[in-house]
């Protein structure tokens, strides 16, 4: 089961002040609870990759090579994809309250080079408890 999880190195943070999502380096927000951070979950593949729920957005390039990194001085994450095929990136970033746009994820997919087509994947998972039965028992 350990393999189908992504190392936590290999997320990226973006956040608006009152929460925060975690980006994996494949293009999807595994982990996000809205409005605050101690709110229910939105997104929670990180800790239950079948029932908590995802928002991928990602190059239909199978073998390529992924990179994250932010734009400087700013908490816009950048996912690159670079193939032989062509050249991908998803930009996130959360806009904070001063921006009129709180509690707002905004994700950007474009191609850089080559034609690339995207998958995406909305899943919500509104309070999944991440994985717990109807039960409440784990």
């Amino acid at each position: 089961m350990a393999g189908r999880y992504n190392p936590i190195g290999e997320y990226g943070v973006i956040g608006d002040l009152y929460s925060a999502a975690l980006v994996s380096m494949d293009g999807s927000i595994d982990f996000l609870c809205l409005p605050h951070f101690d709110s229910p979950s939105v997104f929670a593949a990180l800790v239950d990759v079948e029932r908590g729920g995802r928002f991928q957005i990602a190059p239909l390039l199978a073998g390529a090579a992924r990179k994250q990194l932010y734009l400087p001085d700013t908490n816009v994450l950048l996912t690159r994809f670079l193939d032989a095929d062509g050249v991908a990136e998803v930009s996130d970033f959360m806009p904070v309250e001063d921006a009129g746009q709180a509690h707002t994820v905004v994700r950007r997919a474009k191609t850089v080079r080559g034609e690339v087509r995207f998958q995406m994947r909305c899943d919500p998972r509104f309070d999944s408890r991440w994985g717990r039965t109807s039960s409440g028992s784990a």
